[in-house]
């Protein structure tokens, strides 16, 4: 099977950016190899889980020495698709939407946002020399226009849903939806969930069982 995100189990999936973040930062640090050991203790996670995680990729690591940081760097990126720029498309020009428009972390990732569209007329028009806000009726032909490869649903919950198939009629083939809501889309439409208030409501349940209250 030719390497791909369907070739990974999701938890792993969702632990590369993890290894990607340290690998990242042992490669700035000149670092060429690293031992399962020091690197799932970096991340936060069991060697064994670790080097089970990387088997994926077939034998990478060197008995007795460790990984080659610059090697597996390089797979990492490949699997999360950081060998291609994708250029994202923000639905929803707010507050949140700007903020994700102005996050200049997305770029040494490979992710470029390169619209934003509202159905607000105030807020149409150039955001800076590069980025600009569109009327939401013009999301089919930026999409083509521009490359668009994955929109972004900053709306409110009450519109996410209508705005998800808008962004499937226009040929949206991913979605990354801030809204809480679970969006009905077609099976072949990959979807990515972010849920603020579930994350913080999380990061509160582990601080209440550490403080004991």
């Amino acid at each position: 099977m030719p390497e791909g995100l369907v070739s990974f189990p999701k938890a792993t999936i969702a632990r590369f950016p993890l290894y990607l973040r340290a690998l990242t930062e042992y490669s700035h640090q000149n670092i060429v190899l690293v031992s399962s050991e020091e690197m799932a203790q970096k991340v936060g996670v069991t060697p064994s889980q670790l080097r089970k995680d990387l088997s994926y990729f077939g034998s990478l690591g060197i008995r007795g020495t460790g990984y080659d940081v610059s090697y597996l760097l390089m797979k990492i990126k490949e699997i999360l698709g950081m060998d291609r720029k994708r250029r994202l498309g923000i639905i929803g020009a707010g507050k949140l939407g700007m903020a994700l428009a102005g996050y200049s972390g997305f770029q040494q990732h490979g992710l470029e946002v390169a619209a934003l569209f509202d159905t607000d007329p105030t807020k149409w028009g150039p955001v800076n020399a590069q980025l600009e806000v569109f009327p939401l009726t013009e999301l089919a032909a930026q999409r083509a226009k521009l490359g668009l490869d994955i929109a972004v649903i900053t709306v409110p919950k009450a519109e996410a849903q209508r705005v998800a198939e808008l962004a499937v009629e226009a040929g949206f083939p991913a979605l990354w939806n801030f809204a809480p809501v679970r969006l009905e889309v077609p099976p072949e439409i990959l979807v990515q969930y972010e849920d603020i208030v579930v994350g913080v409501l999380t990061l509160s349940h582990h601080l209440a069982r550490k403080l004991g209250s």
